[in-house]
């Protein structure tokens, strides 16, 4: 059996290395379409958008993990249906159970590669294609600020400058009956170790009952109350962190009373998303045991395709509705792809106990 399995193994694989020579270089191209219309006379040019696009390139195959094993699947198992090897297969004794089990291995180390690449190249790279576009393209949003909050302090960061030097600095503090007891206005702030800023050419103004004071100081030291990761990552879009950095800044959201709701999600969906590769490889099996004739696996390929582009498309409603009413992280990024894979699983069992 061990035989059988490798074979099977090195047949699925190759359906996904087909999948993905497909699927990559067609989503890739439309990424660069995308990026073509934000190509300016000045800052981003032609060569840094297929530089973004390049580097964006291992994001976009984890993305496609569950499409490229749907039809990965189906093109490597049709083929060997179109070969009659699985019916000899299932002549031989061997239930679709246990070849659906051997591709199902074959998704479990596909989905634990994409999540190694999610985790240690796909995150990195993109966060560098996304902070390279934001310095390169004239935004009017690009310094759209950095907003924290805690302990009864409010600060506001408007841009980051060269060396990610926060610029524009202003802190509000509060009483326990949120009263405001200090406004401070900074040009810059120069981070030091322990978590102490240290503010230049400073604006204070602060009110004690009914009395205002207004001072002009050249340096004023500040205890920070942002989270200790670089401040560019806080400006990051969360799909493009690793779990690592989402469970830091998560952890931090709570910490300080803020909506986390949207990097709970994205955090989930890191799990989410290799359980849905497990549920779209299963969901081949059954495309690969009706009768194929001439011409009927690319039927099927299409009929996968369209399966897959519905399910994706849903993951992104949900994902969206989950943001929208602040619904439940877990359920989610998890439960949708636990349930394909129970339905998956089911179909596979019904599949194997209908036939002979």
């Amino acid at each position: 059996m061990k035989i059988l399995d490798l074979y099977i193994l090195r047949n699925v694989f190759l359906g996904f290395t087909a999948a993905a020579a497909l699927l990559l270089p067609l989503f890739s191209t439309l990424d660069l379409v995308g990026e073509l219309d934000d190509i300016g006379d000045e800052g981003y040019r032609l060569a840094q958008a297929l530089q973004v696009v390049l580097m964006t390139m291992p994001r976009r195959a984890v993305e496609l993990g569950p499409f490229i094993a749907l039809l990965g699947g189906i093109a490597a198992l049709g083929q060997l249906a179109l070969s009659q090897e699985l019916s000899i297969m299932r002549a031989a004794g061997i239930s679709a159970t246990r070849i659906g089990l051997t591709t199902l291995l074959a998704g479990a180390l596909l989905a634990g590669a994409l999540g190694a690449v999610d985790e240690f190249l796909a995150s990195p790279l993109q966060q560098k294609a996304v902070q390279m576009r934001a310095y390169a393209k004239p935004d009017n949003d690009k310094d759209k600020g950095i907003w924290a909050r805690k302990d009864g302090q409010v600060v506001r960061i408007g841009s980051l400058g060269s060396g990610r030097v926060p610029n524009h600095l202003e802190i509000f503090r509060f009483d326990e009956r949120n009263r405001l007891q200090e406004y401070i206005l900074a040009e810059r702030a120069e981070i030091q170790p322990g978590g102490i800023w240290q503010l230049h050419n400073v604006h204070l103004k602060r009110w004690d009952g009914e009395s205002e004071s207004v001072q002009q100081l050249e340096q004023l030291p500040w205890h920070a109350i942002l989270p200790d990761t670089p401040l560019d990552e806080v400006t990051l879009p969360p799909e493009s962190l690793s779990a690592r950095q989402l469970r830091g800044y998560v952890h931090f959201l709570q910490g300080t009373g803020q909506p986390a709701i949207q990097f709970e999600i994205a955090l989930w969906q890191k799990l989410g998303v290799p359980i849905l590769t497990l549920a779209m490889i299963l969901f081949a099996v059954p495309f690969s045991f009706e009768p194929v004739r001439s011409g009927g696996l690319g039927s099927r390929l299409a009929l996968g395709a369209v399966m897959g582009l519905l399910v994706y498309i849903g993951n992104e409603i949900l994902v969206s509705l989950g943001q929208l009413f602040k619904l439940n992280a877990l359920l989610v990024g998890v439960l949708p792809a636990l349930v394909l894979l129970g339905m998956a699983l089911a179909l596979v069992r019904r599949f194997d106990r209908s036939r002979p």
